[in-house]
């Protein structure tokens, strides 16, 4: 059948509870690189303000996914989770599904100008010029069991406390007030945020009054250098169950530019997170790219904590409606 053909025969609709199984189907054990959070994220996605889950069925099958999150007070989506089945990649589901969805903002959102996402993916040139990029950063992974990461954090404190321009005060880990405050503050906006934006854990938000609140359900763990015009800040939310090797994966944003204190401020994100951890985990670190080499240099151990992967971003792109 054709790609056009195969767009014909696409049921539309809002995503519910019982279709919980099939969605997971549709994801392939590849995805994300085995790091899917679909499982973790999808009830948590119905029940959320602002946000709506769209699916695709052909012959009573999900066959696509597409989630909307209404941010930025109203006048920007973020598309998260977008999935096709793998026997029906290019069939044309994929542009069929961005259609209904984008009729669908159009329609009943008049007042949303833009659509935002992320990617962790280089995007063709034709992708490009669909879009504009407004922010990136480098990722850098690690994986190990939650039981070597004691002696991972011991090495890399040892190691930071040798190096001369490290702070001396220490990061501090900020009520949600300081962080709100910090975080919509000129300083932080025009010389931490990467494009001038919040990114936690893939999700890109516009440092605006109207976000905090989604901010304020992901429930992250807040860290800066200091409180008082930070040259670093940080964000880790709770950690969540991915497929592969059943681990938890956590996300750690951490927005700066200088190398030391990325690294003082990510260490401290890891001791907190230390007693709570069991299990297999995999830690992905958000950075400026320029700090990105520093800190692998600064993250080999012999600790048993392998890297996950080697050098990758995330971008971020927008497009108006």
């Amino acid at each position: 059948m054709s790609a056009a053909g195969e767009a014909c025969d696409v049921e539309y609709s809002l995503a519910e509870e019982k279709d919980l199984q099939q969605v997971l189907d549709i994801c392939s054990c590849d995805d994300y690189n085995g790091l899917d959070y679909m499982a973790a994220f999808f009830h948590r996605w119905l029940q959320e303000p602002g946000r709506l889950v769209f699916i695709a069925r052909m012959n009573n099958r999900v066959v696509a996914l597409e989630s909307t999150l209404l941010v930025d007070g109203g006048r920007t989506v973020v598309l998260q989770g977008f999935r096709v089945v793998a026997d029906l990649r290019g069939s044309g589901i994929a542009p069929a599904l961005k259609r209904h969805v984008t009729g669908y903002v159009r329609h009943h959102y008049p007042e949303v100008s833009a659509f935002r996402l992320s990617r962790g993916d280089q995007p063709s040139p034709r992708q490009l010029a669909m879009y504009r990029v407004i922010a990136k950063e480098a990722i850098l992974s690690l994986c190990c069991e939650a039981a070597h990461l004691g002696l991972f954090i011991a090495e890399l404190r040892s190691r930071l406390s040798r190096q001369a321009d490290a702070s001396t005060g220490g990061p501090v880990v900020l009520t949600q007030q300081q962080a709100e405050t910090l975080i919509l503050s000129d300083h932080v906006v025009s010389n931490l945020l990467p494009g001038k934006t919040i990114i936690d854990d893939w999700e890109p938000l516009r440092p605006v009054e109207a976000n905090l609140e989604v901010l304020r359900r992901r429930g992250p763990m807040w860290m800066a250098d200091r409180v008082l015009e930070p040259t670093v800040v940080s964000l880790c939310s709770p950690p969540y169950a991915v497929p592969y090797r059943h681990a938890l994966r956590i996300n750690v944003n951490v927005f700066g530019h200088s190398l030391a204190l990325v690294c003082a401020v990510f260490l401290a994100q890891l001791e907190a997170l230390l007693p709570s951890l069991r299990g297999y985990l995999v830690l992905c670190v958000f950075v400026d790219p320029a700090v990105w080499s520093g800190l692998r240099q600064f993250c080999q151990n012999k600790a048993n904590v392998s890297f996950f992967r080697d050098y990758w971003e995330e971008i971020v792109l927008e497009t108006d409606v």
